[in-house]
């Protein structure tokens, strides 16, 4: 069995995270999506809300493509994260060059750290790439509609707690 682990913060998940999901379970037979703790971020979702967005989100693709999907909070090195669910492979999606320098780094590293574990780089579709969460999150706060960019529940739920800190 073929793993794969697709890690991120998901603050919130957005189409073109769904979109990389759904191309991943082309090349795996198990998907795992690692949501990071990420402190230093400052989300604005919690852990466990997050899990649950993605873990709505996969229901449907997971029935689609027959792939295992599971959801896995991680707050260790991403190679450590990978050997713990048994992944051979990390998925990572890029939107533009500037990800690409960031990534370049990161596989070198985690190449050094064990050369066992592949990265695969799926590039966004075309229409997707200049979706960010960060951006999203930013259009949901000054009052602009989001619908392009999120699913209706995960646009719902950022509307509900965007609504709460004001």
């Amino acid at each position: 069995m073929r793993t794969g682990l697709y890690p991120g913060t998901f603050d919130p998940v957005t189409i073109g995270h769904s979109d990389i999901i759904k191309r991943a379970c082309r090349l795996v037979d198990r998907l795992v999506i690692g949501v990071a703790i990420n402190h230093d971020k400052g989300p604005l979702f919690s852990l466990d809300e997050r899990v649950a967005m993605i873990e709505a989100e996969c229901v449907a693709i997971a029935a689609d493509t027959g792939t295992e999907i599971l959801v896995h909070p991680f707050d260790n090195l991403l190679i450590d994260c990978a050997r713990e669910v048994g992944a051979g492979v990390i998925i990572r999606g890029l939107r533009a060059v500037a990800d690409f320098e960031y990534e370049f780094q990161m596989v070198g590293m985690n190449r050094a750290l064990d050369s066992s574990i592949e990265t695969v780089f799926l590039m966004a579709e075309a229409r997707h790439q200049a979706i960010a969460s960060k951006l999203v999150k930013e259009i949901a706060r000054l009052g602009g509609d989001v619908g392009r960019f999120v699913s209706p529940a995960v646009k719902a739920a950022l509307t509900e707690r965007l609504a709460r800190k004001k």
